[in-house]
């Protein structure tokens, strides 16, 4: 007779689960939730920078491809998301700030990712406080000051990016220290370290001022790594996994990650938009519209007898087309010196019948194309003929109007004196090597080289004077003396001519053919392209009423006026929290000086705390100081112009830093019950004068209650504040 054997002893019934719940986390999570999403919807207006990021939300409604240089495109994706979450299409004119939004528009959806982000930096911050081994006491305390902060609650509640940073940055803080004080040698432990790593590609992907966060956090883990090499207790198998993982996670994924979020970025926006003009005539051809509605169907091969629009590589000053028009250079300049008084040739920035020359055989006269087309190869000699005036582009020994240290570039003219024709050019294809020796509409790079001097021709970017009607200037020059990025040409718009005179052939420019011809760019050519331009692109930097300095963030010497209410005196103020703010970086000077002051000791032999407490005072300092140095120098050497809220970052740590600091100064330098005593009725004292000057400001944090012009005045603590009045 069998024998029912009993259960085992984990599926004994009945199964019991044990949840431990931090109530203090749960209370300050609710409070941060409560400060940033309540009434999310109002203003019903576009306030401060919204203006600004609202375009591209717009944009990405509507899948129009942009370039912002402020920073990589995943900030944009997850504004988008909240729009799009919202039902938003896109039509909306952000045009000024305080513009009303319509009634259909759901306010709420644009600006909630951007308060969930800012409401969940308050427990992020109490847990990172736990991570650094201090109390509960000294978390809460750190995540009062944030939670209590007015302008870390103004920054969130709107469609802006500082809470979408913060959160990124102090997620990837919290999932290596949660790794680096993991007891547990489980596979689990690596997901913090995943973690970690993912949160530093969406912060770099956000901004890119999250790179500095990115760079210390990776100094922070290469010491710990090479203390995990020096460790004699561990195998080699054991150190060599460890190093594996740190550098996928922290190295390998962060880098995947930052190019996925251009993938969504490219894939999403494919139609033509404003910025198109900023990138190459391949990278255009691939959006819908634009020029690929143009150049569709375009011959592929440049032949003798092509038709040809040719697109200067050269980004700046602005993009343009080799040009020529029926105008010649004055005789003399202003300066005396004479010229070739020949046909201009200029590079022109808008598109333009006159932009259109024909590839011409030297050793023919004919100006179509063969049946079979020949097509032309690197390295062979061609003529340039202008489409509407049948001028040769021609160089010579006389000197460029506005760059006389080059050769002048003009459309021959024979005025039967001692000046003979030079107007061959070599076929010169940079790109040959990845692309192809044939000269291909879009894909090819192409050098012109001047055959008689050897002078390359190339976009001088000079404006040319009123003669010259302000056209830029195009010149032939050595190629050893100039930066080779202004000496490339690409064919843009492409047409086999079929045209033998004059007339035909100008009524054919009017009109292009198509032939059927599939032109691809790939996703990794494109994302090169695009990242350079946004490294290298120069926004025409101007003056803003609100710009500041750095040293004025430290004493908050300006705000930020963000809103104001069409007709009475309501309105929002990026102000930070007068109490908190002073007491943050009393903390930060006073910790350094604490630091001098153990260093010294410790050099001279005395060890005032243990060895642990050093430690632990060690990594404050790397996450808090560090983090806050690094968040607050780059801006130093910045030329740009910048806000107060670039600030917020920095400022986040020191709120860590204050509670933490004190706790260390209670626990290791104050024996003294009354000294003790006395440094608690003082942190209950700051405390309070804390929540006081938040509720105090709460009427310019939130734009409600509307004050009276007298009860601003009050309000306006410093001279150099803007509060306005709108009535008395």
């Amino acid at each position: 007779m069998s024998r029912v054997q009993p259960l085992p002893e984990m599926l004994q019934l009945p199964l019991v689960v044990t949840v431990q719940v931090d109530l203090v986390l749960v209370l300050i999570s609710s409070l941060a939730f409560l400060t940033r999403l309540s009434c999310l919807s109002y203003p019903n207006a576009v306030v401060f920078d919204e203006v600004y990021y609202g375009q591209f939300v717009s944009l990405y409604m509507k899948r129009i491809f942009f370039i912002d240089d402020s920073g990589p495109p995943l900030g944009h994706i997850i504004l988008a998301l909240g729009a799009y979450l919202g039902g938003f299409d896109g039509n909306f004119v952000w045009n000024r700030i305080g513009a009303e939004y319509p009634m259909g528009m759901n306010v709420w959806s644009l600006r909630l990712l951007p308060a969930l982000c800012g409401a969940l930096c308050v427990p992020l911050g109490y847990l990172l406080a736990l991570e650094l081994k201090f109390s509960h006491v000294s978390a809460l305390g750190a995540a009062v000051l944030l939670l209590l902060e007015n302008s870390l609650i103004v920054q969130s509640r709107f469609l802006l990016l500082e809470s979408v940073l913060i959160f990124f940055v102090l997620l990837a803080l919290l999932s290596y220290l949660r790794f680096q004080n993991s007891t547990s040698s489980s596979w689990s432990r690596y997901g913090w370290l995943l973690l970690c790593g993912v949160s530093c590609a969406a912060a770099v992907g956000v901004k890119y001022m999250g790179l500095f966060s990115y760079l210390l956090l990776l100094g922070v883990a290469s010491v710990d790594t090479w203390n995990v090499i020096g460790d004699r207790a561990a195998s080699h198998l054991s150190v060599c996994v460890q190093c594996f993982c740190r550098f996928m996670c922290l190295l390998v994924v962060p880098a995947l990650l930052y190019i996925f979020w251009f993938y969504i970025h490219l894939s999403v926006l494919n139609h033509s938009g404003p910025h198109d003009q900023l990138m190459s005539s391949a990278f255009q051809a691939s959006l819908k519209g634009g020029l690929s509605r143009i150049t569709k169907g375009q011959p592929l091969e440049v032949a003798f007898g092509s038709q040809v629009t040719l697109r200067s590589s050269a980004s700046h000053p602005v993009p343009c087309w080799l040009h020529s028009h029926k105008a010649n250079y004055p005789v003399r300049y202003e300066n005396g010196r004479g010229s070739s008084h020949q046909q201009q040739v200029t590079c022109y920035p808008f598109k333009d019948v006159n932009n259109w020359w024909i590839i011409k055989d030297p050793n023919r006269q004919d100006l179509v194309v063969d049946t079979p087309p020949k097509p032309v190869h690197h390295g062979d000699v061609i003529q340039l003929v202008h489409g509407m005036t049948s001028r040769f582009l021609n160089s010579h020994d006389v000197a460029a109007p506005m760059s006389p240290h080059a050769q002048e570039v003009s459309g021959y003219v024979d005025f039967n004196v001692s000046m003979p024709a030079q107007n061959l050019w070599r076929v010169d294809i940079t790109n040959r090597e990845a692309k192809s020796e044939v000269w291909k509409t879009i894909v090819s790079d192409v050098r012109l080289v001047h055959v008689n001097t050897s002078a390359v021709l190339k976009l001088s970017g000079v404006s040319l004077p009123e003669w010259g009607f302000r056209q830029l200037e195009v010149v032939a020059e050595k190629a050893f003396k100039v930066h080779s990025s202004s000496l490339g040409w690409t064919v843009e718009e492409h047409r086999y001519g079929t045209s033998q005179e004059q007339k035909d052939r100008e009524v054919e420019l009017h009109s292009p053919t198509h032939i059927d011809v599939d032109r691809k760019i790939s996703f990794w050519a494109k994302f090169v392209e695009l990242q350079w331009k946004m490294l290298t692109l120069k926004q025409e930097e101007s003056e803003h009423k609100y710009s500041s300095s750095p040293a004025e963030w430290i004493t908050m010497k300006t705000n930020i006026a963000y809103w104001l209410h069409t007709s009475t005196n309501a309105q929002i103020h990026l102000i930070g929290n007068l109490v908190s703010w002073g007491v943050a970086h009393l903390s930060m000077l006073a910790y350094q000086l604490l630091a001098v002051i153990y260093l010294l000791r410790r050099r001279r032999g005395f060890k005032d705390i243990s060895d642990g407490a050093w430690e632990q005072f060690v990594r404050l300092g790397c996450v808090c100081v560090g983090s806050w140095l690094v968040n607050f120098v780059p801006f130093l050497l910045m030329e740009k112009t910048i806000f107060l809220y670039h600030y917020l970052p920095a400022l986040c740590y020191l709120h860590l830093l204050t509670p933490t600091l004190l706790e260390h100064v209670h626990t290791h330098l104050l024996s003294s019950p009354t000294h003790r005593r006395l440094l608690h009725v003082c942190v209950i004292g700051v405390l309070l004068y804390v929540f006081l000057c938040f509720w105090t400001f709460c009427p310019l944090t939130y734009g409600t209650p509307e004050l009276s012009a007298s009860q601003l005045q009050r309000l306006k603590w410093r001279d150099s504040w803007d509060i306005l009045y709108r009535r008395q």
